[in-house]
């Protein structure tokens, strides 16, 4: 059909997760191959960059593309996706907020190499060989994508028109999405697929705002499924996470992850997470606070799970005589402004 919605999915640094969420939507992918013609899905159609490239310009309606971006070779694909789209969406966390892989922004690239090919117990690596951009071997030269100092959340390396968060997203928000393509009935660009308050809002927990004197890992206690994790010394995102997931975590008796991301109006979700576990700590002396705070494994994971690439804290710096990743910051010095 000639006038069928030409969609394409692409993954960058992720789990794959999102794309077999796209699956996910059950029977409804058979409304989805009715209303549109995939052009574009490395994880179920094999269609190359070079089918990509051969599109005229805006030739593809939406393009979906999960993950954060880690190398070269993503940003190009983000590019080139970026060229050939009418709209692209930020699919799931990784594209919207940096995701997990974005944990790594903790460290630079010289200690991530020094981690992945020297310290490792299962690395025999004498001669600390690193893996580089280019390569000479007998037949020729072998070329590498460049592994930059950060991971970047999609927005930093493109303009995105739309964010579906998520880890991944749920089936009846990609639906959503889908239907709102279809229909024609979209909301305004930048728009942000989820619900305008809190998980904490949402959720249908006891409150009692009670205090606690440690906090505990949720294999160290069976939490009661009825109070609110975090009066029970869990530490629960909820009340710096976007609502919109249905509360499905707490739900199955897990605390909110954060994979929504922050709500509208928070500038840093970790911050306003560490405020929330500050107001439950029953206690004024500070050696007593210390502890409990000690009892936070992680501390850093569980406030940035899904986010360091959108936090204030950005990044770690580059070590002495790294380069820049180029291209990348006059992106972000364009988002700034």
């Amino acid at each position: 059909m000639a006038d069928k919605l030409k969609f394409a999915f692409y993954w960058n640094a992720s789990c794959g997760g999102c794309e077999i969420a796209v699956l996910d939507i059950n029977e409804k992918i058979l409304e989805v191959a009715a209303l549109a013609d995939i052009l574009l899905w490395p994880v179920a159609v094999d269609f190359k960059k070079h089918h990509i490239e051969e599109l005229p310009d805006k030739h593809i309606d939406v393009s979906f593309i999960n993950g954060g971006t880690r190398t070269s070779e993503q940003k190009e694909m983000a590019e080139l996706l970026r060229c050939k789209s009418k709209a692209v969406v930020a699919f799931g966390a990784c594209a919207s907020l940096g995701g997990i892989p974005s944990l790594a922004n903790f460290h630079n690239r010289e200690e991530i190499f020094h981690r992945a090919y020297i310290e490792t117990p299962s690395t025999d690596n004498p001669k600390g060989i690193f893996p580089q951009v280019k390569t000479g071997v007998p037949e020729g030269e072998v070329e590498l994508p460049l592994f930059f100092n950060h991971v970047y959340r999609l927005d930093q390396v493109i303009d995105v028109d739309y964010y579906l968060p998520g880890c991944p997203p749920t089936p009846e928000m990609i639906a959503a999405a889908v239907t709102a393509i279809a229909t024609n009935s979209l909301p305004p660009a930048g728009t942000v697929f989820g619900g305008p308050s809190t998980v904490c809002d949402s959720c249908k927990r006891v409150k009692q705002e009670k205090k606690v004197k440690g906090f505990h890992r949720i294999h160290e206690i069976i939490p009661d499924p009825e109070r609110c994790l975090l009066e029970q010394g869990i530490i629960c995102a909820g009340s710096a996470t976007r609502d919109g997931c249905g509360a499905l975590c707490l739900n199955a008796n897990m605390p909110c992850r954060g994979c929504f991301g922050a709500p509208d109006g928070v500038a840093d979700q970790g911050a306003k997470l560490l405020s929330a576990l500050a107001t439950v700590l029953d206690s004024n002396d500070l050696a007593e606070i210390d502890t409990m705070i000690n009892q936070i494994v992680d501390p850093a994971g569980y406030l940035y799970r899904f986010g360091t690439s959108s936090s204030l804290l950005k990044h770690k710096l580059a070590g002495a005589g790294e380069s820049a990743d180029q291209g990348v910051q006059a992106k972000q010095r364009e988002v700034a402004k």
